[in-house]
C-alpha cells in the first residue's frame, strides 16, 4: 500500500464539503444538521476503505464513537444544557442584564455592555444565547442614546465570544479540554493570562472611545433579583478552586432547581422537564461529537492520522512551530465550518497527537485552540454570532462597521502571538 495516505481524508473533505456548500447555498450555515453532514463523510469512509472487512470498519466507527474522551464530552455537554436551560427558566439571563444595565453610565455605555457581556457569556457559556439576550436590548441602547452602534454591537460581540472561549460549560471549552486531556481548572488558568489582558485592553480603548454627546438616565427593572445569579457564581468558584467539572455543574443545577422550586417558577415536574429541554438542546453537538470521533477512529485506523503527523514534521522543527501549526489547522476548519465547536472537534484530536509528540503544554494547547478558533468564528461574515448581531439591527449596521469595532478580537490575538512568540515556557512541559 502506497505511503501516501492522502486519500484516507477524502471522508473528512466530504463533511467539510457538505457543511460549507450546504451553508453557501442555503445562506444559512445551521440549516443544515451537522450530523448529517458527517454522516455523509462517515458513509463515503465506509465506501472508500472498502478493502478493509466490513466488521472492522463497524468496529472503527463504534470504538471511535465510544471513545471515554467523547463520551465524557458529550455528558458534561447534557449537564451544560440543563444548567443554562434552568437557570433561563427563574429568570437568571434577565438578572443579570437588569443588573448590570442599572450602574452604567451612558457616557461608558461600550464598556458596561462589554463587561455585562463578558460576565453573561462567562457564566451561561454561549457566545450566540448572550448576543441573543443582549442583541435587541443593545441595538435599542444605540437608538435611545445616539451612542455609535458599530462601538456597542462590537462591545457586545467582543464580551459574548470572551466567556465562549473561557467559560467551563462553554462548547469549546468542553470540547478543548477533552480533547487535549486536561483538566478544566488548568485550561482555565492558562487561558485566564491571556484572555484578561486582551479583555483589559479592550476596556481601555472603550473607556477613552465614551460618549459625550448623550445624558440620558437608563431605566431598567430596579427589582432585579440578586439570588439568581447564586448559580453562576457557583459554579464559577467552585470549577476554579479545582471541584470536578461534573460535580461543579450537578451543583449548579441543584441551586438554580432549588431558587426555582423555592419562587414558584416551576414544580418538580416542571424541574425535570426544563432538565430534558436542556439535554435536548444538546442533541446536535452531543450526535456531532460522538459521529466525528468515529470518523477519526476509521482515518486513524487507515493511518490517515500518522500520515498527517509526518507531513506536518517535515516542517516542524520546534516546540512553537507545532503550535503554530495547531493554530493554521484550527483556523483553516474553522473558516470552512462556520463553527468553532466543531473547528476544534475536528482538530483536536490531530492536536493532541502534535502534542504528545513535542511534548507540548496541555492546558496552553487547548487555550490556544481554542482561541483560535473563536477569533475565526468572532469575524467571518457567515458566522452566526455575526449574522444574528446584524439581524438586529435591521441593515442599520454593516459587517464591516461591526468587525472594525470588535477590538478584543484584535486584542486577543496580538496578546495570544505574543505569548506564543515570547513565552517560550509556556509551550513547553517542566
Amino acid at each position: 500500500m502506497s505511503d501516501n495516505k492522502f486519500y484516507t481524508l477524502i471522508p473528512f473533505f466530504v463533511f467539510v464539503a457538505v457543511f460549507l456548500g450546504s451553508g453557501i447555498a442555503l445562506d444559512n450555515f445551521y440549516q443544515l444538521p451537522s450530523p448529517i453532514a458527517i454522516s455523509l463523510g462517515i458513509i463515503t469512509a465506509f465506501v472508500l476503505f472498502y478493502k478493509t472487512p466490513i466488521n472492522d470498519r463497524i468496529t472503527a466507527l463504534i470504538e471511535g464513537c465510544g471513545d471515554s474522551k467523547i463520551i465524557t464530552m458529550c455528558l458534561i455537554y447534557l449537564l451544560a444544557g440543563a444548567f443554562a436551560t434552568i437557570t433561563k427558566a427563574i429568570g437568571g439571563v434577565d438578572a443579570m442584564v437588569n443588573i448590570g444595565l442599572q450602574y452604567i453610565p451612558v457616557a461608558y455605555l461600550g464598556v458596561g455592555i462589554f463587561v455585562i457581556s463578558c460576565f453573561l457569556s462567562l457564566s451561561i457559556g454561549t457566545s450566540v444565547g448572550t448576543i441573543v439576550a443582549l442583541g435587541p436590548i443593545v441595538v435599542g441602547l444605540a437608538e435611545k442614546t445616539g451612542s455609535s452602534m458599530g462601538l456597542l454591537c462590537g462591545a457586545l460581540l467582543g464580551g459574548a465570544m470572551f466567556g465562549d472561549n473561557l467559560s467551563i460549560i462553554s462548547d469549546t471549552t468542553i470540547t478543548a479540554t477533552q480533547t487535549m486531556g486536561c483538566e478544566m481548572k488548568d485550561k482555565f488558568k492558562a487561558n485566564f493570562k491571556i484572555a484578561i489582558p486582551a479583555a483589559l485592553l479592550t476596556i481601555v480603548v472603550l473607556v477613552f472611545m465614551k460618549n459625550d454627546a448623550v445624558d440620558v438616565a437608563l431605566t431598567i427593572d430596579e427589582h432585579a433579583n440578586y439570588v439568581l445569579l447564586i448559580p453562576y457564581v457557583l459554579t464559577i468558584v467552585l470549577a476554579l478552586v479545582g471541584i470536578q467539572v461534573f460535580v461543579a455543574l450537578f451543583l449548579g443545577i441543584l441551586s438554580a432547581g432549588i431558587i426555582g422550586l423555592v419562587q414558584a417558577d416551576f414544580d418538580l415536574v416542571g424541574l425535570a422537564n426544563h432538565t430534558y429541554d436542556g439535554f435536548t438542546s444538546m442533541t446536535e453537538i452531543f450526535l456531532l461529537s460522538m459521529l466525528t470521533g468515529g470518523l477519526a477512529r476509521m482515518i486513524e485506523q487507515q493511518g490517515g492520522i500518522v500520515w498527517i503527523l509526518r507531513s506536518m514534521q517535515k516542517r516542524i522543527r520546534t516546540s512553537k512551530g507545532a503550535v503554530f501549526g495547531i493554530v493554521s489547522l484550527v483556523s483553516g476548519i474553522g473558516v470552512c465550518m462556520a463553527n468553532n465547536t466543531v473547528s476544534i472537534l475536528v482538530a483536536g484530536n490531530l492536536a493532541n497527537d502534535v502534542a504528545t509528540e513535542y511534548k507540548l503544554n496541555r492546558p496552553y494547547v487547548a487555550s490556544v485552540l481554542d482561541i483560535f478558533a473563536c477569533i475565526v468564528q468572532g469575524i467571518l461574515p457567515y458566522g452566526a454570532q455575526i449574522l444574528i448581531l446584524l439581524s438586529f439591527t435591521d441593515k442599520k449596521l454593516g459587517y464591516l462597521e461591526l468587525v472594525s469595532q470588535g477590538y478584543y478580537f484584535a486584542f486577543l490575538f496580538l496578546v495570544t502571538v505574543f505569548y506564543m512568540v515570547f513565552f517560550r515556557k509556556e509551550v513547553q512541559t517542566a
